[in-house]
């Protein structure tokens, strides 16, 4: 544990809760894909499936809890509570492209032949794309709140902050994941825009961040 992996846990705990306690306090999920949320959820069910066969610490196991119970009850909410104000319509994202090709590389590039493995392998595989329906939502619609482009700021420095910690592992203890660190790139790179859109426009007072509509 460093620093960089301590800050991009919190920062993807914090980004969590924040997506969470919007939902919950405005009683709507207006901006919010869902089928986002439903891909995070398969990222740590799929991820943590080794809370059944293996301990690490208390840190460890708690924060592997914590996430997979925050994603089912976002999917919840989004799905069953507030079902009536989510835009089906703007969540419109072929997640099906994004499925296929994960699972059929996660057999075809992992680090051993096995479930757990290849189950592992596909969940860093699915999150570095899994942002990809909200992305496309916010360019569709043209505009996100405030407290949605917090969201996925936090969500973004999270894996900004991980490359820095495997720059730290590799650089101290000569570790280096390949598949990690270039997914981790992968879905880093798609967060750029939203970046500078972040720093440009957000945070100097404006209410929403709004985008070029799609031609």
């Amino acid at each position: 544990m460093n620093i960089f992996r301590l800050a991009g846990d919190v920062s993807h705990l914090l980004a969590i809760i924040i997506l969470f306690m919007k939902i919950w306090r405005s009683k709507s999920c207006a901006g919010i894909s869902g089928k986002s949320q439903v891909l995070f959820a398969l990222v740590f069910t799929s991820r943590y499936l080794d809370l059944f066969t293996s301990f690490i610490s208390v840190y460890n196991t708690v924060m592997k809890v914590v996430f997979l119970m925050l994603a089912y009850a976002t999917v919840y909410l989004i799905y069953m509570r507030f079902r009536s104000t989510y835009d089906s319509e703007s969540d419109s994202f072929r997640v099906e492209f994004l499925l296929v090709p994960v699972a059929g590389l996660s057999f075809l590039e992992n680090y051993a032949f096995a479930p757990l493995e290849i189950l592992w392998t596909f969940s860093i595989y699915l999150e570095s794309v899994a942002i990809l329906p909200q992305l496309f939502m916010i360019t569709k619609t043209g505009e996100a709140e405030s407290i949605t482009t917090h969201y996925l700021f936090f969500l973004g420095l999270y894996r900004a902050l991980y490359l820095a910690n495997w720059v730290w592992r590799y650089n101290t203890e000569g570790f280096f994941d390949q598949i990690a660190v270039v997914s981790g790139v992968v879905q880093t790179i798609f967060y750029c825009d939203f970046f500078y859109l972040y720093f440009t426009r957000v945070l100097r007072g404006s209410g929403k961040m709004t985008l070029p509509m799609p031609v």
